[in-house]
């Protein structure tokens, strides 16, 4: 029952119907699954890119955000191998540790963070035989996922571990906050919300339980810059996650809405709102 109360209290509000709104604009349109898996590289003309409505469904597809990323100057994971039938991939040929993770999808879902034959993600060791048939199953749901083979970002201090996130929550140019999770898993870990200059603010979100002290990484200013030209790029509010690396900033996704608006606070919503009529007036 509490926990039904608190999910309902997170539902209202102006950030949360917006947020849903954009979802539903988004996702209803019987050609959007076309849009979002239309294959576009780094190559492509910006007209290319913004040729149909609410053509930033575009960049779901984490494929086509790779290269959305390249064009923008941006780091983004060395790509091993790319496609639907993991029956192709020449797993003998990938190094110790890689990361699998499907084209379409949200919070971490169907990733595969491969250390030494063990996902750091749910610890279970994995076959490749195994994980060729864990993703045959995933296709199942959705044919039209692809599989990217990446490589496993060293940490800043060249250790292969779970990455912390650095996700910004991005106002065509504009940063509204830097959400920091020490992650321990896809959906476990410890957070802290900072500035652009590396204040410490009050939580927007109640996901991750509070824990400052984080330590600014060298390449937060790089991530800062290329947060805010990816989001200018991108034209309307989005959130944009990097990683600090030991080659320095490095792009991972962009998520259009967000939790589906759910588990704001009142302080985050009452900031995002402000700065989305500020910097993003009218737009979905």
């Amino acid at each position: 029952m509490i926990k039904r109360i608190r999910d309902f209290l997170d539902s209202q509000g102006e950030l949360p119907r917006r947020i849903r709104n954009r979802h539903h604009a988004f996702w209803s349109d019987p050609c959007s699954e076309t849009v979002r898996n239309m294959p576009m590289t780094a190559s492509d003309a910006m007209t290319n890119w913004k040729n149909t409505t609410y053509w930033q469904r575009k960049l779901s597809n984490k494929y086509n955000a790779r290269e959305f990323a390249i064009l923008n100057g941006c780091q983004v994971p060395d790509l091993y191998w790319k496609g639907k039938d993991m029956n192709y991939l020449d797993f003998s040929a990938l190094p110790e540790n890689y990361v699998i993770r499907p084209s379409v999808g949200h919070n971490s879902n169907n990733v595969f963070i491969m250390k030494d034959g063990l996902n750091l993600f749910d610890g279970k060791t994995y076959t490749p035989k195994e994980i060729i048939t864990y993703c045959q199953s995933v296709r199942q749901t959705n044919p039209a996922i692809e599989f990217l083979v990446e490589e496993f970002l060293q940490s800043t201090d060249g250790t292969f571990r779970i990455l912390d996130d650095y996700k910004f929550m991005c106002f065509n140019g504009h940063i509204a906050t830097c959400h920091v999770i020490n992650r321990l898993s896809p959906k476990a870990g410890f957070g802290c919300f900072y500035d652009t200059q590396w204040n410490k603010m009050k939580p927007l979100h109640t996901t991750y339980p509070m824990r400052d002290g984080q330590v600014k990484p060298a390449c937060f200013d790089e991530m800062v810059q290329q947060a805010q030209k990816l989001s200018k790029a991108y034209e309307i509010f989005v959130r944009i996650d990097f990683y600090a690396t030991c080659k320095g900033a490095v792009f991972g996704e962009f998520t259009p809405t967000p939790g589906m608006g759910q588990g704001f606070s009142a302080y985050g919503k009452k900031l995002l709102i402000s700065y989305w009529d500020q910097y993003c007036p009218g737009k979905i």
